[in-house]
């Protein structure tokens, strides 16, 4: 229990993470089509209004996005509030195949993460034209830790595409261990197999400009590709598409009940947790006590006689352990009763059950 409540302490001191689905919408909508114009023709006098943009046939583009909720409803009500689409964003690009010659404005915008920056729920895309067009929405999403893509020449060695600074280091050491790469005679050198010589560019390294190798085969992570058709006829679709991304976020909920149990803590607790460790140790000495009366016995109901004879060429070893064979102890005296009367043999006996017990009490490796 006591170990547990360690472990607990130690975890808060990590940000703990959940694989999550975040859901994003792209979605459309148009103004000022000509079959929209025929549906609702302009009043007697109106004009097209090239300032204001009405009666211009254009279209607007929507990038929407939310955390998929998960749980009972009752987690859900009691949860923080949820984040904005923007806050799992690093950068986003929206491009378009439109004709420039046509179109004067720009077929791409980009939304990119700074300091300051107001959190949003999604972006909007607002463009004159009568055309159908192919939408790309490339997305890079916003990871804490930062995490890396690998260069080929890693990602053969470690077998890893996508992780954290932290971790591909960890597992490169790894790899070093497993194949006994450190130098004998000097520790901090490590030599390079046949594997790890095109990335080290050497034959020998020092530990120490490991992550500084490294940061040559890092590479951002290739954004999520996302396509879309934009359609302006009257066929254009009034609902929206969506998309499952999987990512790594904080678990919020397990570090808050990390921290209930740590703080809810008081020293009544922690004595109530060490009288449970005592309770749990006492319980676990008399399982192994009735075990091992149970194997005495279940040895001595097979065959008694060479049990017996068994058992006592045993105590006759020990008793020569315990006392040094000083006393010169023989065969012939091990089968007189009386000599187990004698009076240091009880001592004897006493000190030798003694260093059993404080043994056995002793709590296994690793508890």
């Amino acid at each position: 229990m006591t170990r547990k409540l360690a472990e607990i302490s130690d975890a808060l001191a990590r940000t703990p993470t959940v694989t999550r689905t975040l859901r994003v919408f792209l979605s459309h909508s148009v103004s000022g089509q000509s079959w929209q114009e025929a549906a609702a023709p302009l009043q007697d006098g109106a004009s097209m209004e090239v300032e204001s943009g009405q009666a211009i046939p254009a279209w607007t583009f929507r990038v929407e996005g939310r955390l998929l909720d998960v749980g009972s409803a009752t987690s859900r009500q009691n949860k923080t509030p949820a984040r904005k689409f923007s806050s799992f964003v690093k950068r986003l690009v929206v491009d378009w195949d439109q004709d420039p010659n046509v179109y004067a404005q720009p077929n791409m915008v980009e939304w990119q993460r700074g300091p300051g920056v107001t959190e949003q729920d999604g972006f909007e895309v607002k463009r004159r034209g009568d055309q159908d067009v192919n939408v790309r929405v490339l997305i890079q999403l916003q990871h804490t830790p930062e995490r890396f893509a690998l260069a080929p020449e890693l990602e053969r060695v470690l077998d890893i595409h996508e992780d954290t600074r932290t971790n591909i280091i960890t597992a490169l050491w790894n790899y070093i261990k497993i194949n006994s790469l450190q130098d004998k005679v000097d520790r901090k050198l490590i030599r390079a197999d046949a594997d790890l010589r095109p990335i080290f560019n050497a034959d020998t390294v020092n530990f120490h400009d490991l992550p500084q190798l490294i940061n040559r085969f890092l590479q951002p992570p290739p954004p999520i590709t996302l396509n879309y058709t934009l359609t302006v006829g009257p066929t254009a679709p009034s609902g929206m598409q969506a998309f499952d991304i999987d990512i790594e976020t904080e678990d919020v909920s397990l570090k808050a009940r990390q921290s209930a149990v740590v703080l809810s803590m008081t020293s009544e607790s922690a004595k109530g947790l060490a009288a449970l460790d005592e309770e749990i140790a006492s319980t676990a000495q008399a399982v192994r006590n009735a075990q091992q009366k149970r194997d005495f016995l279940l040895r001595f109901a097979e065959d008694p006689a060479r049990f017996v004879e068994s058992w006592l060429a045993s105590q006759s070893r020990d008793l020569e352990v315990i006392l040094g064979n000083d006393h010169g102890v023989k065969d012939e005296d091990l089968k007189r009763s009386d000599f187990f009367r004698l009076p240091w043999v009880e001592e004897a006996v006493a000190v030798q059950e003694g260093l059993r017990v404080a043994n056995a009490l002793q709590p296994p490796p690793g508890r």
